[in-house]
């Protein structure tokens, strides 16, 4: 089993932006000294519910600060990005880290990032299969050319190329955030394994990873890259001797950083969205999510596991909101938990 962190650069009520990509740095460093598997960032435009606006550039800054954790984006938001370029700083973080680099991919959502950076709304309705095909090609050809709907240019040579390198590795490892039957069948039919939102349980977890394994037969994805999938479950953890001083840090702290985080996301076309009510969401989260003491974390993520046949945890430690509790209960995952874990 793997577990890493899941890191948003959240901005809590009163702090500033700066504060809240201070933590998100220690939190990466932290969990290299705890020995956890891996730190996955976020990217958020406009919004403090996530103060990164680009999760691959802070990659680029962890991977050089760390020498043995790897780093992935969750996700980098292929809508408001040409797929070439970032690919291109895939391949670039993929050879440069000596293979650290993990590009986790999704659609976003349907605001007003896509009126800022000229995507459209066409980009994220019905352009994210045409950018995930051409970022795939170019993570794996010797050169590319595209004629698509969006895209369109001549053959340009792949600099540079990731599959060159590191023993013939085959590039980075892509990842798809999916939300829904459309992109798991997305990436099932790709063969790419799926980042699964700490908003869904467990029984909805184990019904997509069920539907990805029948989506990638279909395709006809080999038994070896279904047996080889390693899909990767997003979670909440909070760590303390009793389980209701770890809830207690939580509700205090994460429903002002909801509340003020959501509301501030905007529609690029003024369609109406309801938004979730943050007690209720924090309620939610801790009921789901290793919440507790080290034995009941330890018990959550083995049921977790077991429930869903998922073994790489994406878990978000930040919620107190505060760096000094965060970078303890980061400590605390890699000495009371991870031990404790196959």
């Amino acid at each position: 089993m793997r577990v890493g962190t899941f890191v948003l650069g959240a901005q809590f009520p009163g702090q500033g932006q700066g504060e809240a990509l201070h933590r998100a740095v220690r939190t990466a460093d932290v969990a290299e000294e705890a020995g956890l598997d891996s730190v996955w960032l976020a990217e958020h435009h406009f919004v403090p519910y996530g103060t990164c606006p680009s999760a691959i550039t802070l990659a680029a800054l962890l991977l050089g600060r760390t020498r043995r954790i790897r780093v992935g984006t969750a996700v980098s938001v292929l809508p408001t990005v040409h797929p070439v370029a970032l690919g291109e700083q895939a391949a670039l973080l993929h050879v440069t880290s000596g293979g650290r680099f993990s590009l986790g991919v999704g659609r976003g959502g349907p605001w007003v990032d896509l009126e800022v950076f000229g995507a459209g709304l066409g980009a994220y309705e019905e352009g994210f299969p045409e950018s995930l095909d051409l970022l795939l090609r170019w993570l794996r050809e010797p050169s590319v050319s595209a004629s698509g709907e969006r895209f369109s240019f001549r053959e340009v040579p792949v600099v540079p190329r990731p599959s060159q390198d590191l023993d013939e590795s085959p590039g980075p490892e892509v990842v798809v955030a999916c939300t829904s039957p459309a992109s798991v069948r997305l990436a099932a039919e790709r063969g790419l394994s799926m980042l699964l939102g700490m908003h869904v349980g467990d029984e909805e977890k184990a019904e997509m990873v069920a539907m990805w394994r029948t989506c990638a037969r279909a395709a006809g994805r080999s038994a070896e890259e279904i047996a080889g999938a390693a899909h990767v479950s997003a979670g909440v953890c909070q760590i303390a001797d009793r389980r209701t001083d770890a809830v207690e840090a939580l509700t205090k702290a994460m429903p002002g950083w909801l509340k003020q985080g959501l509301e501030a996301h905007v529609t690029v076309d003024g369609r109406a969205r309801a938004m979730r009510d943050p007690v209720a969401y924090t309620e939610l989260l801790c009921g789901l999510h290793p919440v507790g003491t080290p034995r009941l974390c330890v018990d959550r993520l083995a049921a977790t596991s077991e429930r869903t046949g998922i073994s790489r945890f994406a878990l978000l430690v930040e919620g107190s909101g505060d760096l000094t509790a965060t970078e303890e209960n980061v400590r605390r995952l890699g000495a009371e938990v991870l031990p404790h874990l196959g």
